[in-house]
């Protein structure tokens, strides 16, 4: 048995791993000449982490990343809609990990190259079609750079785990347009500053209208500092117009990014200060696709970004590619043939994916901030009488449920 696997990202390179795991050869094929760190930060999720943990990853993941400690939502003015524990702290068998995006996806490509070899990721391959019949799939691909034909490949399955911009989801939806803009643009960055809070904590404040996060993913390096990732989301223009793909992931200006920061007020923060010492940040439009009727065709499926792409809310979008890259590794191995396994796949991921789509369309867990700001526009002197405790219990703790990373949930296995 054999996979080829198109998109060396999070999502790509954990199924390789999964599938290397249970006796099933992979080769990963990605576009760019090589997988480096890049991006900033991001959550993972201890539903996620504890399959990353099966694989052996967590000393490595330990060495690069900050275990989140606790999360707290607070409205624009800096006050506190809601706190909760996370992962260890919270009772999870496994931690929840604050990491640099970049970094998360170099821990599992060095383990691909270990365990695989260095053969089993194939960068500067873009590829150009396939084929399937009866007996497989045959990809053909192009020199990324040269744009001349590279070399085919054949393979029990392949899976499109190639992002936002799918080339394999296009090639069964070409009518699907560009992806959906909400009109929030993100400024991302990341620079060594002087711990807040614990050291170990995030924060999000504002809603959907507005948001700022702030959060550590690494040591900084000097004492009591840490690499803290920043992100300003504000709404900003028509969802009927979305910025062209090359405005994507551009460099952000300073005199654009402030005066939305400046709504905001986080105690023993200095937002600001932060933003200008942090050089070059990056500014992205916040985007995701309409949920698909299928993502299998025969021996042919998707997964991750190109399956589901999702606003980030929640910290879902990396954590639920990799649950995607378990689910189907597992079905591999049970089922009688491989069409069966990725039928299977499907029927029990895109349901459950569609759905948080959706919530994170409402505002995910983060909607708490939402319902308490539109009753105390102007702050607060006690969240209890503008929202009681029960019912902002109720909003986070059904968004937990359905993503798969509840108390009860994560105690299962």
């Amino acid at each position: 048995m054999k996979a080829i696997i198109i998109g060396g990202g999070i999502g790509g390179l954990s199924l390789a791993l999964m599938l290397h795991a249970r006796g099933i050869a992979a080769t990963v094929y990605e576009q760019a000449s090589e997988i480096r760190e890049v991006g900033v930060g991001i959550n993972t999720l201890p539903h996620a982490i504890r399959e990353l943990a099966e694989l052996g990853l967590l000393p490595a993941l330990d060495a690069v990343a900050i275990r989140t400690r606790e999360l707290i939502y607070m409205n624009r003015f800096g006050q506190t809609v809601w706190r909760e524990l996370r992962g260890l702290h919270a009772g999870a068998p496994v931690p929840q990990f604050s990491i640099h995006r970049g970094r998360l996806q170099g821990v599992i490509r060095d383990a691909v190259i270990e365990r695989l070899g260095p053969d089993a990721i194939c960068t500067g391959r873009r590829l150009q079609g396939f084929l399937q019949d009866e007996g497989g799939v045959t990809a053909h691909f192009a020199d990324a750079k040269l744009g001349e034909a590279g070399e085919t490949a054949r393979a029990d399955i392949l899976i499109g785990a190639d992002g936002i911009h799918s080339t394999v989801r296009a090639h069964y939806f070409p009518n699907q347009g560009g992806p959906r803009w909400n009109g929030v643009q993100m400024w991302r960055g990341a620079c060594d500053w002087p711990a807040f809070l614990d050291g170990e904590s995030m924060i999000i404040a504002g809603g959907m209208a507005g948001k700022l996060v702030l959060y550590p993913i690494a040591e900084g390096k000097k004492p009591g500092t840490r690499l803290t990732n920043w992100v300003v989301n504000v709404r900003t223009g028509d969802p009927l117009k979305p910025p062209p793909k090359e405005a994507w992931s551009k460099a952000g200006r300073l005199e654009d990014v402030l005066p939305f920061a400046r709504r905001f007020t986080v105690p023993g923060v200095d937002i600001l200060a932060l933003i200008k010492a942090s050089g070059t940040f990056w500014e992205y439009p916040m985007c995701d696709r309409d949920p698909l009727p299928r993502w299998t065709h025969g021996r042919v499926t998707l997964l991750g970004d190109a399956a589901h792409p999702m606003y980030p809310v929640g910290s879902n979008g990396a954590s639920q590619a990799i649950l995607d890259a378990r689910c189907l590794a597992d079905l591999m191995v049970k089922a009688e043939h491989p069409r069966h396994a990725l039928a299977a796949y499907e029927a029990q991921r895109l349901p459950a994916t569609a759905e948080i789509v959706a919530m994170n369309r409402a505002g995910g867990p983060e909607r708490v901030i939402d319902a308490v700001e539109a009753l105390a526009p102007n702050g607060f002197d006690d969240v209890e009488r503008v929202l009681p405790y029960g019912k902002r219990e109720q909003i986070v703790n059904a968004y937990a449920g359905k993503a798969g990373f509840s108390a009860a949930q994560l105690a299962k296995r």
